[in-house]
């Protein structure tokens, strides 16, 4: 894994942890944006959505086979700006809701929307910083920029031979 994935993962995965335990000790209950966006400390047992309540071993065991996953992915991208970017939330998001499920055995979440009447699921830094890792390797794969893309539709391979 390159430096700079490295260095994006972990200052995602200290940014989380530090903001976890400011809202934590704090035992926070502010409005931020009028009654929109609110911190209030909770500790989820479960993954996004509540899923998988109570299950942390399994959890556990889903984060590093997902740390596994997203290492070999590194692997099948072009060393951009933009992947390395992708590839270090990603790590230290997962990395983050990681070390929270293994000290603590729960996942300590702070941030809570309301929005139109909806009330979103309370999340973290960790959470935002998948979503939007996510989000970014997903664009980066639409517009086909990994190792394994063959723009020249095949020409270059009947070259070869």
């Amino acid at each position: 894994m390159n430096k700079k994935i490295v260095i994006i993962s972990t200052i995602t995965l200290v940014i989380d942890q530090i903001l976890k335990s400011i809202i934590e000790l704090s035992n926070a209950h502010v409005n931020v944006l009028f009654d929109i966006i609110r911190l209030n400390y909770y500790e989820n047992t479960g993954a996004a959505f509540s899923i998988l309540q109570g299950k942390v071993p399994y959890l556990i065991l889903i984060s590093i086979i997902m740390l596994v996953i997203i290492y070999s992915m590194t692997f099948s991208y072009k060393e951009t700006k933009i992947t390395n970017i992708s590839f270090g939330l990603l790590i230290g998001g997962v990395f983050g809701n990681l070390v929270d499920r293994v000290f603590y055995g729960f996942v300590r979440d702070f941030m809570d929307i309301k929005l139109f009447g909806y009330n979103f699921p309370v999340f973290n830094i960790a959470d935002v910083a998948i979503v939007v890792g996510v989000g970014i390797l997903l664009l980066v794969t639409l517009k086909g920029d990994s190792k394994n893309d063959n723009k020249s539709g095949g020409r270059n391979k009947l070259k070869n031979r």
